[in-house]
């Protein structure tokens, strides 16, 4: 184990120095760009416009003959475009492909100063983190980068959900995680081909009735567990949390729950694959206007969290002074990328 004093000294000389706490920033939807596609890329200014994170994929559904054209068309689209607030993250390979050494070699050397987050996929244990860690101060001081590129790990193995504390704690580099469900089921033996969401076969049954009518049954969220892990591990370590990929994108409805369960675990934000997706995460993750303003009357009749009080009927305590604190400040991150949502919230 590191000792303490030396947990945020730079890894390589001439790197920066790591982040003490991460930046704070609205990352309500991680919006998926397939870089090989001219098209899409040309559209980023204006998705930078609408989205909080745009991030350039170049591991799964980009076709093993496009990965050298994903990875150089996200290069370009870097430098093409200023994203200002937007984040800039790159979804880069695997660390067993044949990939992964190019792409953050090339990315770092070549957008170093605009990229903000390298995600990286089917991590197992915090060994994988101290690599990447350590390869990226290297390339950081070679190429003279001015700030830390942060990691993003995505928990899509059992072995990733079983380790998922010590890879919250790998490094000051952690930005978050994301949940994988599909690769994660597949790892699980999950007898499932849906990318996120539930499954009508997994479910209670409802007491049978006397009169032998056909019993009521209510579908369960098979990732219920695991967000919830994570979301412990992050929030023990200073980290984010995220809800990862929703893939029928036919079923808005469906989308729209698995988002908000996610929210109200305490998830940050979701991975958004489709345009139609991005205005859910936009809506689930900003908190409701009603909840912000009575967690404005919590805060307004409790100015220091001390003591009772009853507001509505309800009692509320420094316990409920904290949820407010923490709706009221996300509002307000909101509010300030968001005109529509500071004139409904008041601020």
């Amino acid at each position: 184990m590191k000792p303490a004093r030396k947990i945020f000294e730079p890894l390589a000389v001439g790197a920066p120095r790591p982040y003490s706490e991460l930046p704070s920033k609205l990352e309500r939807m991680i919006h998926f760009v397939p870089p090989h596609v001219e098209k899409m890329r040309a559209k980023a200014g204006e998705l930078a416009a609408q989205v909080d994170i745009v991030l350039g994929n170049l591991e799964d559904a980009i076709p093993i003959d496009a990965k050298e054209a994903a990875r150089d068309g996200f290069i370009a689209m870097a430098k093409a475009n200023d994203f200002g607030a937007t984040g800039l993250w790159a979804r880069v390979n695997a660390l067993n492909s044949p990939w992964f050494l190019d792409d953050v070699t090339k990315l770092v050397g070549e957008i170093g100063d605009k990229l903000d987050v390298v995600m990286v996929p089917k991590v197992e244990g915090d060994w994988d983190i101290h690599f990447v860690d350590q390869y990226l101060a290297l390339l950081e001081a070679r190429h003279g980068v001015k700030r830390p590129i942060l990691v993003h790990a995505i928990l899509e193995t059992a072995q990733g959900v079983n380790n998922v504390e010590a890879i919250a704690a790998a490094s000051p580099r952690m930005h978050g995680m994301s949940l994988g469900p599909a690769d994660l089921a597949a790892s699980r033996a999950m007898k499932t081909t849906r990318v996120g969401g539930g499954h009508p076969d997994y479910k209670v049954l409802a007491d049978p009735g006397p009169d032998g009518a056909p019993r009521a049954y209510y579908q369960q969220d098979p990732w219920h567990y695991t967000i919830a892990r994570m979301v412990d591990a992050c929030a023990a370590h200073g980290l984010k949390p995220f809800y990862g990929p929703f893939g029928d994108f036919s079923d808005p409805d469906a989308c729209e729950t698995q988002f908000r369960n996610a929210f109200l675990l305490g998830c940050a934000g979701a991975w958004t694959l489709h345009p139609s997706q991005i205005a859910i995460a936009k809506r689930v993750f900003s908190p409701d206007p009603g909840e912000v303003a009575f967690a404005r009357k919590i805060l307004e009749a409790m100015p220091d969290g001390s003591g009772a009080v009853m507001i509505d009927g309800k009692m509320q305590d420094d316990a409920t002074w904290k949820q407010a604190r923490v709706i009221i400040e996300l509002a307000r991150q909101v509010a300030a990328r968001d005109a529509d949502y500071a004139k409904v919230y008041g601020f």
